[in-house]
């Protein structure tokens, strides 16, 4: 009896190959159920060859899985590393299949700088299911495997040998349809960057790759020679507030010809929109420090460096500067200068009124508005005297849960989504939440040009409102944004732009009102974001380029 239950065992138990090629079938095709639907519903893989395409694809993928699994299959390592890669999909599998979103390293990027309150809106009941399925019930069969304990030197040369024959029958199946393959990855490179887990493994390492890139110790000093242009006698000083929007697009704004009236308020005042502009990147962590950076964004995403920001470069010329945080952060761009996050009632220092704040501590957009010339009495008073720069950082149309971003009675497009799973949505619903968040960002504009307005007496003001990037809102089954930005649509990219200067603010800029407006279908992009402020606030430096200002060809 004793022989037959040693035998039951032994032969119960398993190679640690077994169990990683196991778990590469596994994942491979049910943990990249988004990257299989995909294709089946890309007309460039319909009919038979099509999905015998997919199904060459797919063994790729397994091969691929099976060869690096194979690099785990180490008796005392196998189970937990498998149970990591296990791990990873079921998020993988949701966000990807969600959202339609890719994995590279700035989407890496975003979910290492993501705060609570955004992680909280991107939770669903579609995570715990992919989780339990994907993840929970593979592990569970994992664990209760023996795994057979064989010689270091004899395990080694197996599983080498088991990379070696994957990387081969991949290559196979690769050879069976190389024309079909390379059509694939020349003409929708995004499905590559689906493949999990080896998309999220491939984005980490790059990232730490350019991390390690990145010159320790302070940020290299830019604009050394920064100074005020010196102002006539009696002149007032500037006070430039720029709005910085989240995840506004350009084609949702009324005042560049959306069909919806989503900027009721601006569009009675006097202010300049402009209609072609793009962005640094596809995300805040990509773009946000990009357009605080005088290189543009040509050099800026293939240079790693650390360099000071242009809030520095204001501060270095005498200038006060203030940042107010609606969000997750400045990602670095604000760590030198004064800087502030909006703040819920409860805090007694600096209360604010009933409805701007919620309980759990997320504000909105107008709570930056409040009490703002308390915050500027508080800086440096000599710094005031020579002018002030305000940056706002909003929360803006920041998605998944778009409702969540407008006050109860700040809602004029019904029914809205008011969830955050939006592929369970109707469209019209995620758009008209979507387009509710950006009548509030017009109203938040219109209380902030009426603030500007009042402070003419003592400052020559203007505002400049632009988005870090856009958003997508089902078109090509793509939500919410952050694609690579050679594949990103042009809707994650093309980004709201509007000006407003008082006549006052023309006239000591030397600004001339008809060239402004004609240049509002002149090609801009994020790159004129720092000359531009350089040059209203009345800062000289060598790095300023007349060329990116944006309304530098309108200076007399």
């Amino acid at each position: 009896m004793l022989a037959d239950s040693l035998t039951r065992r032994v032969k119960a138990e398993r190679s640690p190959l077994t169990l990683a090629w196991a778990t590469a079938l596994w994942i491979g095709l049910l943990g990249n159920w988004p990257l299989w639907q995909r294709m089946l519903d890309m007309p460039d893989f319909a009919g038979a060859s099509g999905r015998l395409f997919i199904g060459v694809f797919a063994g790729m993928v397994v091969m691929v899985l099976g060869a690096l699994f194979s690099l785990m299959a180490w008796r005392v390592a196998v189970k937990p590393l498998l149970s990591l890669m296990l791990i990873m999909t079921a998020p993988l599998a949701y966000f990807i299949g969600s959202y339609g979103v890719v994995i590279d390293s700035t989407m890496i990027t975003n979910a290492l700088q993501t705060d609570v309150r955004e992680t909280r809106d991107l939770l669903g009941w579609g995570l715990l299911v992919n989780a339990l399925v994907l993840s929970v019930l593979p592990m569970i069969w994992l664990w209760r495997q023996s795994v057979r304990d064989t010689r270091w030197i004899k395990r080694l040369g197996w599983n080498l040998l088991s990379v070696v024959v994957a990387l081969g029958l991949g290559a196979g199946l690769g050879a069976l349809r190389t024309a079909d393959l390379a059509s694939t990855l020349r003409n929708h490179k995004m499905l590559t960057k689906m493949v999990s887990p080896v998309n999220a493994i491939w984005a980490t390492v790059a990232l730490g790759v350019q991390k390690q890139k990145v010159p320790k110790g302070p940020p290299e000093v830019v604009g050394a020679d920064a100074t005020l242009a010196a102002r006539p006698a009696g002149a007032k000083p500037p006070l430039v507030m720029l709005v910085v929007g989240e995840t506004a697009r350009s084609e949702n704004f009324s005042l560049n010809g959306y069909a919806k009236p989503t900027n009721p308020e601006l569009a009675k005042l006097p202010v300049l929109s402009y209609r072609e502009v793009s962005s640094c990147g596809t995300s805040t962590a990509a773009s946000l420090p990009c357009m605080f950076s005088h290189l543009g964004r040509e050099v800026y995403v293939d240079r790693p460096t650390y360099q000071e920001t242009l809030l520095d470069v204001l501060q270095r010329a005498g200038l006060a500067v203030l940042w107010l945080d609606n969000q997750s952060g400045c990602k670095g761009v604000c760590d030198r200068v004064p800087n502030a996050q909006a703040i819920n009632p409860a805090r007694a220092d600096h209360p604010l009124p009933a409805g701007l704040c919620g309980a759990d501590g997320e504000c909105f957009d107008e709570a930056m508005l409040h009490d703002l010339d308390a915050r500027i009495a508080a800086l440096d008073p000599q710094r005031v005297a020579k002018g002030v720069v305000l940056v706002l950082h909003q929360m803006g149309s920041h998605g998944p849960a778009y409702f969540k971003r407008t006050p109860p009675d700040r809602k004029p497009f019904q029914p809205e989504c008011r969830s955050s799973a939006l592929q369970q949505c109707p469209l019209e619903e995620v758009r008209n939440g979507y387009d509710n968040s950006i009548a509030y960002t017009d109203h938040v504009l219109a209380q902030a040009i009426g603030w500007l307005d009042r402070q003419q007496a003592r400052f020559d003001p203007s505002l400049l409102y632009v988005s870090d990037h856009g958003e997508s809102l089902g078109e090509n089954n793509l939500f919410l944004h952050g694609m690579p930005y050679a594949l990103a649509p042009v809707q994650q990219k093309h980004v709201p732009l509007i000006l407003w200067l008082p006549p006052s603010t023309r006239a000591a800029q030397r600004l001339d009102s008809d060239c402004l407006t004609a240049r509002r279908d002149t090609p801009m992009s994020h790159d004129g974001l720092y000359h531009t402020v350089l040059s209203l606030s009345g800062v000289q430096t060598s790095i300023y380029r007349k060329d990116w200002d944006w309304v530098g060809a309108c200076r007399r």
